[in-house]
């Protein structure tokens, strides 16, 4: 049995539990207890703070972890990344107070900053020849140059209304972050085939993100122009109507390009068009 640590409340553990939903492993979260096991799956869930899987994962008391890309960074624990997951997105950035003239990264050149991530702000400073003076608290970093705590703040910022909120403005993009599921790098090969199966389904459910099946009917003698417009995972499905001269044609279109090519299929005379959400998809 794999056992999966996850972050026990927040945006990262609502979006977690749904893809498990999606991939249609049963995980009762209604209960607040910190270890829970699949109902249908072999894997168990344990509920943990963040900034606790990269540890719980490289010291074996979880076999994976469902974490944010930045605490694993700032972490820096021995553990491998098994997947890119997608979602939670977000960035570390610098902030300074809204009304200060920005001149570039020397601006930071001995000024004080407070963050939750030390780590991944003295690598950065590192890099670029800034010595700073790097103040670490936890909880509302943001609210640190208001109260003159600090000169300025490194934090996460996902639509930056909390910075904007605080008269603070984002001046410089350290990391992009994404939800990562990583993993233990001495799985017994037993756990090894039950993450395959995980990953399987996982696949399948990010593959059908942002994904429509279409059918439609269409002109006969219009195929060709039809099919050259479908930008299809593979050759469209065609199958003949009981009405003479008519086709039916059954594809997948992507969200992101999906009112541009209905638009081309209407005017080259495509009737009837049908659009279904996709569940899973296999490929």
């Amino acid at each position: 049995m794999l056992r999966i640590a996850v972050q026990s409340k927040g945006r990262l553990f609502e979006e977690t539990m749904a893809l498990l939903q999606e991939a249609d492993i049963k995980i009762s979260s209604s209960k607040r207890i910190l270890l829970v096991q699949s109902s249908n799956f072999p894997v168990e869930v344990l509920f943990l703070r963040d900034d606790d899987i990269p540890q719980s994962v490289a010291t074996g008391v979880a076999d994976l972890g469902i974490v944010g890309e930045n605490e694993f960074v700032e972490r820096n624990e021995d553990a491998e990344i098994v997947k890119r997951l997608g979602f939670s997105k977000c960035r570390l950035s610098l902030a300074i107070p809204k009304d200060v003239e920005y001149p570039g990264l020397s601006w930071f050149e001995g000024r004080k900053i407070a963050t939750s991530y030390p780590g991944i702000l003295e690598r950065f400073m590192q890099a670029n020849g800034i010595h700073a003076d790097i103040h670490v608290i936890t909880g509302s970093v943001e609210i640190a140059p208001g109260i003159n705590l600090a000169d300025a703040i490194f934090d996460i910022v996902s639509s930056g209304s909390t910075l904007v909120s605080n008269r603070l403005k984002e001046v410089e993009v350290v990391m992009q972050s994404e939800a990562l599921l990583i993993g233990n790098k001495n799985l017994t090969e037993e756990k090894k085939e039950i993450l395959q199966e995980l990953l399987f389904r996982i696949e399948a459910v990010k593959a059908a993100e942002d994904k429509k099946y279409v059918l439609m009917n269409v002109p006969s003698d219009k195929l060709k122009d039809i099919i050259e417009v479908l930008p299809g995972m593979k050759s469209p499905t065609v199958m003949p109507l009981a009405q003479e001269g008519w086709s039916s044609v059954h594809t997948v279109l992507d969200q992101k390009c999906f009112w541009e090519i209905i638009g081309k299929l209407k005017a080259l005379g495509a009737e009837g068009i049908l659009v279904l959400p996709i569940e899973k998809m296999i490929l």
